[in-house]
């Protein structure tokens, strides 16, 4: 009996497995308790006789067929066939026994009370309730049959019990069912909400990877970019101009000491140097401008529209990097005389153009990373733009030049320089 819902049982919460152990408990304690007043009922109410010795034995037999069982059957998983088969056969067994009994002896009737649980329990619905009815009938019948008589007392008393027992076993049911669907419920929020966390988790992880993507391209690689083309113009001027080659030489190395200031803030999470220690997105951008020139001859130009407004530090790295990446790839790639940053705050937005006068290019050919991993400037760019609530554009075509634009929306919160 004890293994029929073994598994759904295993499921519930500590306080339901112990209140239904505790149910298993009495039941059975009131199956041997009963079983024991009928045996004692036979010796000291009724004459002793062959068949009172015979239904001790039978008694003695019921008893150790009724403890085995569960302890065979929780041996057996709850959930197969066989299981559920041994314990219908563990159950006739009893019962059998039981109606034996009946016919020595009418105080065997008690256990009726204790049998009608196991039906219920064991039993489909249909199945248990014929089977209660059944076992009513015979207690009826027997008690009439040894009283040579029949009473309302006889009848009513079995039929009540019966009923009594149905009742409870019904609301068992209801209960049992609610518990486990609720049990259901909760490992399927359990589940829900590892499955959430895990792709929390994954989500951040891809955003993590896609913003140390940008940072790098932004930052590092683009220094390193600089630093190789400042070698290669002075590994041309070392032997025909060795001040021009020195000066060269001196830009890769403060490049590479800035890139390794970046690198080591790109680790402790902080602000661009360019903006550190108090430095303005004018200033930095200026300076950005200043030292493309230096580096590739370009005449790269920077204007500030407008009134100046304190702006968010992600708003001013984002500005930044556009530039860094808008005029790394006029260096690489445009073959420009001139190029000018503009940086214009208005009313309600902040925005910067980056124009150029290069030989220009086809957007539509360009929109995906290469196979040697260049090409990712502008799609970092756009997904950094994007998270801020910005917007990106570029407008190019071959032979007409470049134009990449920024803009970056204001309002009362992230125009006081809020982080």
């Amino acid at each position: 009996m004890d293994t029929a819902h073994q598994a759904p049982f295993s499921s519930f919460s500590t306080r339901t497995v112990t209140v239904l152990a505790v149910l298993r408990a009495c039941l059975h304690a009131a199956f041997f308790v009963l079983l024991a007043v009928a045996v004692l009922r036979l010796f000291t109410v009724r004459e002793a006789g062959h068949w009172s010795w015979a239904a001790l034995a039978g008694a003695a037999l019921l008893a150790v067929v009724y403890t085995s069982g569960p302890l065979v059957l929780r041996r057996l998983p709850s959930d197969r066939l066989p299981a559920r088969a041994a314990a219908r056969v563990w159950l006739a067994l009893v019962t059998a026994l039981w109606a034996v009994l009946l016919l020595i002896s009418p105080d065997f009737s008690w256990l009726a009370f204790p049998l009608f649980f196991l039906h219920l329990h064991l039993l489909r619905r249909y199945h248990a309730v014929v089977a209660v009815a059944v076992i009513t009938g015979a207690v009826i019948a027997v008690q009439a049959l040894h009283a040579r008589d029949i009473s309302l007392a006889m009848v009513l008393g079995p039929t009540l019990g019966a009923a009594f027992a149905v009742v409870i076993a019904l609301g068992y049911a209801a209960l049992y069912a609610e518990s486990d669907q609720r049990q259901r419920l909760i490992e399927d929020l359990r589940r829900t909400q590892g499955e959430l966390a895990e792709s929390q988790h994954r989500a951040g992880a891809l955003a993590e990877r896609e913003r140390l993507a940008r940072e790098i391209h932004d930052t590092l690689a683009q220094g390193l970019s600089s630093i190789v083309l400042l070698l290669r113009s002075a590994e041309g001027a070392v032997r025909a101009d060795p001040d021009t080659a020195l000066a060269r030489i001196s830009e890769a190395r403060a490049t590479a000491s800035e890139n390794l200031d970046e690198a080591r803030g790109f680790v402790r999470g902080l602000a661009p140097p360019a903006l550190a220690a108090g430095g303005s997105l004018p200033d930095a951008l200026r300076r950005l401008c200043s030292r493309v020139t230096a580096e590739s001859g370009i005449d790269c130009r920077c204007r500030v529209e407008g009134e100046a407004v304190p702006l968010p530090a992600d708003y001013e790295v984002a500005l930044l990097r556009a530039a860094q990446a808008s005029l790394a790839n006029v260096v690489a790639h445009s073959s420009a005389r001139t190029a000018v940053v503009t940086l214009a705050c208005l009313d309600t937005e902040v925005t910067l153009d980056v124009f150029d006068n290069g030989r220009g290019f086809d957007p539509a050919l360009r929109r995906r990373t290469r196979p040697d991993g260049t090409g990712y400037g502008m799609r970092g760019l756009h997904d950094r733009i994007t998270a801020l609530g910005g917007r990106l554009q570029i407008e190019s075509a071959p032979g007409e030049g470049t134009a990449v634009a920024v803009a970056l929306p204001l309002s009362a919160d992230n125009g006081q320089g809020e982080t």
